[in-house]
């Protein structure tokens, strides 16, 4: 079974290459916004755990989420591994993710991390709130917030992965195929 973790900062094409990289490799595509809808929607005790905090305003603890995942890694059959996308965003989401991988003596793959320079970010998102009318798209104010936070989060993680020989980088600019072919030039080797 293999694990990959996609990284890239917002308007990077995680989306959209994502779907390519399921169907090409066969992988089940773990979205955590996805996975917290799905588990609340089918009532299991995560799923109601999730909802009761949802509606009080507070950020579904890390335990939860990671259970969340480790779940899904047990449930979910007919796969040749799983995408996450959203998870880790943080330290100590990565080494929870290490710890539920090493109970059934896997671990990650490869981090795969679509890169964009954060002028193109800012195009990207902007661009996004025109054709698809997002309001919260629209804001130069929310959009560097949206950076800054990413930047925040996600570098001690690339170095993470770094160390681990696990991290890939992926030049996001230029066309969807492009970058499409760059990340299957990369998966290929797993």
């Amino acid at each position: 079974m293999k694990y990959y973790i996609l990284f890239g900062p917002p308007g990077a094409g995680k989306g959209t290459q994502a779907t390519y990289m399921v169907e090409k490799y066969n992988l089940h595509h773990i979205s955590t916004g996805a996975l917290l809808r799905k588990e609340i929607a089918a009532g299991t005790e995560l799923g109601i755990l999730a909802k009761s905090l949802i509606e009080k305003g507070c950020l579904v603890p890390d335990e939860v989420v990671e259970g969340m995942i480790e779940s899904e890694f047990k449930t979910v059959t007919g796969v040749k591994g799983f995408l996450l996308d959203g998870f880790p965003r943080t330290l100590p989401q990565a080494e929870a993710l290490d710890k539920i991988l090493a109970k059934t003596g896997t671990e990650v793959t490869a981090t795969v991390s679509i890169m964009i320079p954060d002028e193109m970010i800012m195009e990207r998102i902007k661009g996004r709130a025109l054709k698809e009318g997002r309001a919260d798209d629209a804001s130069e104010e929310i959009i560097n917030t949206r950076i800054t936070t990413y930047h925040d989060q996600t570098e001690p993680l690339i170095e993470y992965y770094i160390k681990a020989g696990k991290y890939n980088e992926i030049d996001g600019t230029g066309t969807i195929e492009e970058v499409k072919d760059r990340i299957f030039s990369v998966m290929d080797k797993f």
